[in-house]
C-alpha cells in the first residue's frame, strides 16, 4: 500500500508541475479506516478535451489494485483535485510484517506476541 500511495502522490505532483501552472499545491493525508490522499492545486484546471493519459490511468489502477478509488476532478474555485482512498491492511498484518523484517535482520520482534524483556503492552 505504501508504494501505491507514494506513486499516486508522485504522479499528481508531476501533473501539477507539468500542466497546472499552479502557484500552490497542497497534499493532505488522512486516516479513518482507510488512507485518504488529497492533492489539490490552484492551477488552470482540467482541460475540457483531456483524454485519459497514462498518468491518470496509472493512479486509478494503483488504487483499484488495492480495492480503493482515485478520482481526478476540478477543484473549486480553480485548479484540480486528486482524491485517492486506499483501504488499510489488517493491523495485525502490519505488525507481523514488521516483526518478520526485524527477525530477518537479527533484531528482536516488537509485537505483543514477542515482547522485549521488561516491556509491557
Amino acid at each position: 500500500m505504501e508504494v501505491a500511495a507514494y506513486r499516486i502522490v508522485q504522479e499528481a505532483l508531476t501533473n501539477v508541475v507539468r500542466h497546472a501552472a499552479a502557484s500552490k499545491c497542497v497534499i493532505r493525508l488522512g486516516l479513518d479506516g482507510e488512507l485518504e490522499l488529497e492533492i489539490t492545486d490552484d492551477g488552470v484546471g482540467l482541460p475540457e478535451d483531456r483524454g485519459a493519459g497514462i498518468g491518470l490511468s496509472s493512479m486509478r489502477e494503483r488504487a483499484m489494485e488495492l480495492s480503493g478509488t482515485c478520482v481526478v476532478e476540478p477543484s473549486l474555485p480553480e485548479g484540480t483535485r486528486v482524491l485517492a482512498r486506499l483501504p488499510l491492511p489488517y493491523r495485525g498484518s502490519i505488525e507481523r510484517a514488521a516483526d518478520q523484517r526485524r527477525e530477518a535482520s537479527g533484531a528482536q520482534p516488537l509485537s505483543p506476541e514477542h515482547p522485549i524483556a521488561g516491556e509491557e503492552y
